[in-house]
This record gives structure tokens, C-alpha cells and sequence, in this order.
């Protein structure tokens, strides 16, 4: 088998980050077709997890225009040309991965199985040490102070 070798000018994470998410979605669902799991009154499931979705895409889509519109790329693999600090960038570090967290937690309460909010754990464990942790060390080592500036403006998640 031929081992895929990132470039040495990237985060080095350990996948990517739709791909960790997808996977406890996954098992989640699995769970709860073997053992369903409900959490919450099924006149809450709709409203709740429309303006949780609502609100993940909304994040989404402003953190996608941020790097649009700083010319850098979102792809964790590829070298990060630039800094992003303006939009949703100005109050979280990680507005694409919160939206992710909102969006699990809508699909989990549009489900309503506990099992997705339970497989969350792992999925947030695996994102900060696999991922934000990298992502971190990356940018510190590439952009040093203006890096370490922005980290103490700006909080990790909210």
C-alpha cells in the first residue's frame, strides 16, 4: 500500500475534519438502530434543530466567505498562506468546527438519539488533540507573534 505523505508546509492532522465528525454521526446512528436512545419530547425535535442547523450553516457559510476573501485556503493539508481574523474570526478561532459541534447536535436532536451527543465526546477529543492542537502548533511555528496575538484575542470556540 502507498503511504500518502502530506506537505511538510501543513498541519499535519490526523484526518479531516468532516471526515471525524461524519464518523460519530455515524456510529451514532448505528447505536441507536440497534438501541434507540430518545432524549427529548418529540414536539421540541423541529424547532430545536432548525435554528441549530440554521445557525451552523449561517456560521459555515461566514467563515467560508472570511477565507475567500483573505485568499488562503480552508484545506487543512495545505499550507496556510494567511491569517483569518475577520467575520465569525473575530470571536472564535474554530467557527468552522463549532458549526460542525452545532450542526452534530441538530441532527442529533432532529433524530433525537442520545447516541449522537454521546459519540460527540470522542468526536471533540479526537478534534482538539488531532486536530486544533496541530492546527495551533502549525500556525504558532509559521506565523509566531501574529499568531500568539490573535490566540489571546480570541477564544478557541465562543
Amino acid at each position: 500500500m502507498k503511504k500518502i505523505s502530506l506537505p511538510s508546509d501543513s498541519s499535519q492532522v490526523i484526518a479531516p475534519p468532516p471526515l471525524i465528525y461524519l464518523s460519530g454521526l455515524v456510529v451514532g446512528a448505528i447505536l441507536h438502530w440497534l438501541k434507540p436512545l430518545p432524549f427529548l419530547p418529540e414536539t421540541l425535535t423541529l424547532p430545536l434543530s432548525t435554528i441549530l442547523v440554521v445557525t451552523s450553516i449561517a456560521l459555515i457559510t461566514t467563515a467560508f466567505r472570511a477565507f475567500r476573501k483573505a485568499k488562503t485556503t480552508i484545506h487543512v493539508h495545505k499550507p496556510t498562506t494567511k491569517i483569518v481574523t475577520t467575520g465569525p474570526y473575530r470571536f472564535s478561532r474554530n467557527p468552522i468546527y463549532l458549526s460542525m459541534t452545532l450542526l452534530t447536535i441538530g441532527i442529533a436532536i432532529l433524530v433525537n438519539t442520545l447516541w449522537i451527543l454521546v459519540m460527540l465526546i470522542p468526536v471533540l477529543l479526537v478534534m482538539q488533540f488531532g486536530v486544533i492542537a496541530r492546527e495551533e502548533a502549525y500556525l504558532t511555528k509559521k506565523f509566531g507573534d501574529e499568531y500568539l496575538h490573535f490566540k489571546s484575542k480570541v477564544r478557541r470556540w465562543l
